[in-house]
């Protein structure tokens, strides 16, 4: 059988393990694509380390930000052949019958797969890919750089959108790292005005040079006092910030009326003040991924030349280095593997 080299959780919490498996032969409905590029989320290092209530099942290859050239089919796709470019995602497969499908929600699908948690990513030379759900990646597209629109840039779209901000009112993007950087991109070609907040000063610089009119420093000044002050608070919040205490701050922000989404994924709670909540007639909401059509609007974004993540590349032998670093706050912009 040929095989392919892969990083392996074999244990949570433990390092990956870069193993030669076997590569795996498309079922009905799927395609086989062989790897050019591949985004590291801090989703694949809650998946490895088992962060979250429900865990994923070792041995599996993490990854959902992939870009790959299709190099077989099976049974019953008719829309993908082989030489197209396409990506995985976070939202693998979806039902396609419950209520939440059939509404336009399948990001709530109780019966989903998830790429690089329930079913194997894309931290490996090929991966399989569902034909419905698979991102359809545009000719001429670089795939380092669209590599992190695939879940970074859909994710923060898909909340700007839920936080209904309309085109001339303020968002506070809360944490410029790989979402949040991205975030401050697709806030400015979408109308919006932007304050960044963040505790590192580089990140806070990109934010600034990305499009943010103003940036506020948690590290050292009060952020709910500076976006008060400076902005009269934000009409919405979206927090793609990792430390829980960025979550009760996005109350603060807020001006009354405001919409605050969660993307991050910290564990824990955090505090939630419900007389502001009430009494400033706030909106909490959170916001996992998008749905195809979101992915397909975060795409085109991209391809009109609106968005471009900050990427560095490395090796799929370098996995780890990665992930500790991911662990340590010390990526900037987004890393992308190359195949």
């Amino acid at each position: 059988m040929e095989s392919m080299q892969a990083a392996v959780v074999t244990g949570l919490g433990d390092p990956l393990e870069v193993q030669d498996i076997e590569i795996p032969s498309p079922g009905p409905g799927q395609v086989l694509a062989k790897l050019v590029t591949s985004g590291v989320c801090h989703t694949d290092l809650h998946a490895a380390h088992g962060d979250w209530p429900v865990k994923p099942s070792p041995p599996f290859i993490p990854g959902h930000e992939g870009v790959g050239e299709v190099v077989s089919v099976g049974e019953g796709v008719t829309d993908i052949k082989v030489g197209d470019m396409v990506g995985n995602a976070w939202l693998w497969s979806a039902c396609g019958v419950c209520e939440y499908c059939r509404t336009g929600w399948e990001t709530l699908c109780e019966q989903q797969q998830n790429g690089g948690y329930t079913v194997n990513g894309s931290f490996g030379q090929y991966m399989l890919v569902d034909a419905k759900f698979a991102a359809r990646i545009p000719e001429g597209a670089d795939p380092v750089e669209i590599a992190p629109v695939l879940c970074a840039g859909v994710t923060v779209y898909k909340g700007l959108k839920v936080s209904e901000a309309r085109p001339g009112q303020w968002v506070v993007i809360s944490g410029v790292g790989g979402l949040g950087h991205v975030a401050v991109q697709y806030a400015k070609a979408m109308g919006l005005r932007v304050a960044a907040v963040d505790i590192a000063e580089d990140k806070l610089q990109l934010a600034r040079e990305l499009g943010a009119e103003v940036v506020v420093n948690a590290s050292n000044e009060d952020p709910v006092q500076a976006i008060q002050e400076q902005v009269g608070g934000a009409h919405a919040v979206l927090v793609t910030a990792v430390h829980p205490s960025a979550f009760g701050q996005a109350i603060g922000m807020a001006r009354r009326g405001g919409t605050i989404v969660f993307n991050g994924l910290p564990p824990g709670d955090f505090p939630a003040p419900i007389f502001d909540i009430v009494l400033k007639g706030l909106t909490i909401r959170g916001s996992i991924v998008g749905t195809r059509q979101d992915l397909a609007e975060a795409i085109d974004f991209y391809d009109r030349g609106l968005i471009h993540p900050k990427v560095s590349t490395r090796e799929l032998s370098e996995i780890n280095t990665v992930l500790d670093e991911l662990a340590a706050g010390k990526v900037d912009g987004r890393v992308v593997l190359q195949y």
